[in-house]
């Protein structure tokens, strides 16, 4: 199969980069070539989707499937539903599971879930590209696929609060300072390793049944916010220093973590996969957080630059802590 990815080389779609070209698949990736990642095998293009030189060399190509792993916004999608309608038999657009519905009506998550998050821009903006979609295909038969990863992590730490590329909760946890949880830490998320979303990703490319669905491709392995800061503090051998926030408060002192916390992370989810594994049979996650946690670490721990403090977020953790104190002790 020939495969374009635009974008590929990010902390979820390296892993699903790398099974292509392991599964044989002729694997393209249009890149700005900001990120120095090793994918043997496949083909670099350096380039900007949005130029239109890039555009018109895109456009002479014929493609078994076209992947846009950074499209963010509906003009993103309807750039590329002009650019791909004539040259590719699938189009994935990789949206969010942020979008569904939270607090959830029912408490297990399926694809028909509805979409709407009233707290996160970025959430709706996906919602928007996944009505352009929806609109193309019910209106032009345009070849599409939605996919929707839930948090998915290999080279960041998934925590909400002074992590994902930044080192500062762990620099925290080894030096014994207080790290905030939001709420009272029961309630349940859905943690996946980006090789196990891999899994299920690639087994969709080139499947014609996939045409005008929707996937959302997760673990199953469900744990609440406690145990996965206990799990990040054992990976790096200490015992945390927990302060249970509620995220309201949060909110209040730190507006920006809005969207991610009353959108989507101060919500239990728990997600049925039984439609990703209906559709590609051979998927199961096989990574507990436990386990892959300790491959996030290692990797930062090679190289030391990897190990960045952002002074501001270690100065409003403080702040937030420090205005909880005040208020409630």
């Amino acid at each position: 199969m020939k495969i374009l990815f635009i974008g590929g080389t990010g902390n979820i779609s390296t892993e699903s980069s790398l099974r292509c070209v392991q599964l044989g698949m002729e694997l393209t990736l249009l890149t700005r070539g900001n990120r120095s990642v090793d994918i043997p095998g496949a083909k670099f293009i350096v380039g900007d989707i949005n130029q239109k030189s890039t555009q018109d060399m895109l456009a002479k190509q014929q493609w078994d499937a076209v992947v846009n792993w950074i499209a963010f916004t509906a003009d993103d999608v309807n750039r590329d539903i002009r650019l791909f309608a004539n040259n590719t038999q699938q189009y994935i657009y990789i949206s969010s599971a942020s979008c569904y519905q939270k607090p959830v009506s029912n408490p297990i998550i399926t694809e028909s879930t509805p979409l709407a998050n009233p707290w996160w821009q970025y959430s709706r903006d996906k919602i928007a590209g996944e009505d352009a979609l929806t609109k193309a295909y019910r209106e032009t038969g345009f070849p599409m696929c939605i996919v929707r990863p839930s948090l998915t992590y290999d080279t960041v730490i998934p925590l909400p609060i002074g992590a994902w590329t930044h080192y500062n909760v762990i620099e925290r946890i080894k030096q014994g300072k207080p790290i905030i949880v939001q709420g009272d830490g029961t309630s349940l998320f859905t943690i996946t390793h980006a090789s196990d979303f891999a899994k299920g990703f690639v087994g969709l490319l080139g499947r014609q049944t996939t045409i005008g669905h929707a996937f959302h491709i997760t673990s199953d392995e469900s744990l609440n916010w406690d145990q996965i800061n206990h799990a990040v503090a054992a990976a790096v051998g200490v015992e945390p220093n927990i302060v249970h926030i509620p995220s309201d408060f949060i909110c209040h002192v730190a507006p920006d973590y809005t969207g991610t916390l009353l959108g989507d992370k101060s919500h239990s989810v728990i997600f049925d996969n039984s439609k990703i594994k209906q559709f590609v049979p051979d998927f199961c996650a096989t990574i507990p957080f436990n386990i892959g946690i300790k491959q996030t670490l290692n990797w930062f721990t090679e190289k030391p630059e990897r190990q960045k403090i952002d002074h501001q977020t270690e100065a409003l953790s403080d702040k937030i802590i420090k205005q909880y104190q005040q208020a409630f002790n």
